[in-house]
Formats: structure tokens, C-alpha cells, sequence
């Protein structure tokens, strides 16, 4: 019975459940890509210790493979479908560790023997690497970037970047002592490899226009082939030839980046596309058109 002027209790509201996302989003679908970061630090820092205990060769492979380590764990989280915020988080640090501390540390402790000047330029490389990584992160997170931004870097990427910095080191082990092993070298390359990771140079990014034709299989596997000899019987050279045209491709990268970006109409294009329509709007093509017509050449098919 309800008395006149009294209000009726209230139920209490059931209590909702709300699972935070950080928790929900340690499946264990993320514990392989995760472990493979994890896994690729520990060679990192590893190859730090045996570098300060003269085992260089084998600091540079472990270096190499946290290189290969840090490739595999992107794909390996997209195929099993587990990319979230904090993998990509932890595969920033683990960048910044295995690509920015750890070459400067080796050159620190092979090269530059403890000098003052040397830890300056080693802490200028540290800082520029770090700095390049969050710059990246930012750029990633820009959805109304244009379509050809995804097949460019801005800069030297961070891996790429600590082979270069340890070239020095890799031609010391490989030629010995020299004037490619001098102070005033191997920090002055330190400083190059630096500027290149920080700076706004546009080189091409391998996983994006690495696509290879059937017509080009072939020179592909003979080029794996010469490749494969080299780093049984000469790694080192095989790692100056790998820096070497690394370097020489930046210019044509600056270039293809400079005509797609004055072409908007290209923007969200395939690279062999871009490359396709390049040969035909090329200034030599009508003058080889000709030649083919005084020859009287026709073309299979038409």
C-alpha cells in the first residue's frame, strides 16, 4: 500500500562490467609479434656485450638479425591479425634501442676507443635516431596524407641507418686498419648517417615497390644467388656493395618523389604504374618511335 506524498524506492542499477582496453588488448594473439620484438632487443644488447668483449663478427650478426627480427614482427602481427597501439609502441622503442644505441655503443667501444669527442658524436646519432623514429610515428598517424606518401620515406628509416653507421666497423673487420678506421672518418660518417636520418630526403620504401614482373624473376634469383656467395665467403664486402647502392638510389628516389608529387592524378597509383606511364611520356620515346618507323619496325600484335 502506498501512502499519499512518498516516493517509491529505487532500484539500485545493476553494475555494467567495463573492461579497460589495455587489458583487453593483451590477447594472445599478440604475445608472438610481441615476443619477436622482445627477442630482437635481447640480440641488440647482446650484440653490445660481445662487441665490448672483441667479438665483433658476431655483434654484427646479431645486429643483422634483429634487423631481420624487426621486419618480421610487423608482417607476422598482420597475418595473425593482432596489430594494436601498444605493438606498435613497443616496436618504437625497440627501434630506437637496436638501431640507435646499439650501433653507437659498438662504434663507441671499436672505434672511437673511449674517446670524449667520439661519445658527442655518438650521442648526436643516438638523438637523431630517436628523433626520426617519432617523426615517423607522427607521419603514420596522418590519415589526409596523399596516396604516394606510403611508398616514401621521410629520411633514412632507422635500420638502414645503423648500417651505415656501422660500415666503418664492418670494413675494419674486413680490411683492417686504414683511413677508413681513422677517427676523423668514422665520426664524420657517424655524423652523415646521422643527418640522413633526421633529414627530409625521400627514399623509397622497400616494402611498398618491391614487386617484382616474371621478366625480372630471373636476374632476381641470379642477384640472390651472387648475394647468398658473398655472405658466406666475403660478408663484409657484400655489406659496403649493400651501402653503396643503398646510397645511390636516394637520388632517383628525390627524383621519382618530385614527379609524383607535381602530378596529383598519380597520387594513388601503383609505383610499377607511375613507372609505366614515365616511359611513355619520356622525352626519348618519340625519337625511338621514329627510328622504328623509318626502320619500318612494327610491334607484335598491331
Amino acid at each position: 500500500m502506498r501512502v499519499a506524498g512518498s516516493r517509491a524506492p529505487r532500484r539500485a542499477a545493476p553494475r555494467r562490467i567495463v573492461r579497460r582496453q589495455s587489458d583487453a588488448s593483451w590477447s594472445p594473439r599478440i604475445i608472438v609479434p610481441s615476443a619477436l620484438t622482445i627477442l630482437a632487443v635481447c640480440a641488440g644488447l647482446t650484440a653490445v656485450r660481445l662487441s665490448a668483449e672483441k667479438h665483433v663478427d658476431l655483434a654484427l650478426v646479431l645486429v643483422v638479425g634483429a634487423a631481420l627480427l624487426d621486419g618480421i614482427d610487423g608482417r607476422v602481427a598482420r597475418l595473425m591479425n593482432a596489430t594494436s597501439k601498444i605493438g606498435a609502441e613497443l616496436d618504437s622503442l625497440a627501434d630506437a634501442i637496436n638501431f640507435g644505441v646499439v650501433p653507437g655503443l659498438i662504434l663507441s667501444v671499436t672505434l672511437m676507443n673511449g674517446q670524449d669527442l667520439g661519445w658527442a658524436i655518438v650521442l648526436v646519432y643516438c638523438c637523431a635516431i630517436i628523433l626520426r623514429l617519432a617523426r615517423f610515428n607522427t607521419l603514420s598517424d596522418d590519415e589526409n596524407a596523399p596516396g604516394y606518401t606510403r611508398d616514401f620515406f621521410v629520411g633514412v628509416p632507422a635500420p638502414a641507418a645503423a648500417l651505415i653507421a656501422l660500415g666503418p666497423v664492418g670494413l675494419h673487420q674486413g680490411l683492417g686498419d686504414g683511413w677508413w678506421s681513422s677517427f676523423p672518418v668514422v665520426g664524420a660518417w657517424t655524423l652523415l648517417a646521422a643527418f640522413l636520418a633526421i633529414s627530409r630526403i625521400p627514399t623509397s620504401s622497400l616494402k611498398a615497390t618491391t614487386k617484382l614482373s616474371r621478366a625480372a624473376l630471373a636476374p632476381a634469383l641470379v642477384l640472390f644467388a651472387v648475394a647468398a656467395a658473398l655472405l658466406v665467403t666475403y660478408p663484409y664486402t657484400l655489406m659496403a656493395i649493400i651501402i653503396g647502392v643503398y646510397l645511390l638510389h636516394i637520388p632517383f628516389a628525390w627524383w621519382a618523389n618530385r614527379w609524383v608529387r607535381a602530378r596529383p592524378e598519380h597520387w594513388d597509383s601503383l609505383p610499377a604504374e607511375r613507372r609505366a606511364h614515365r616511359r611513355m611520356t619520356s622525352r626519348r620515346r618519340p625519337i625511338l618511335a621514329k627510328s622504328q618507323a623509318r626502320l619500318g619496325l612494327r610491334r607484335p600484335g598491331k
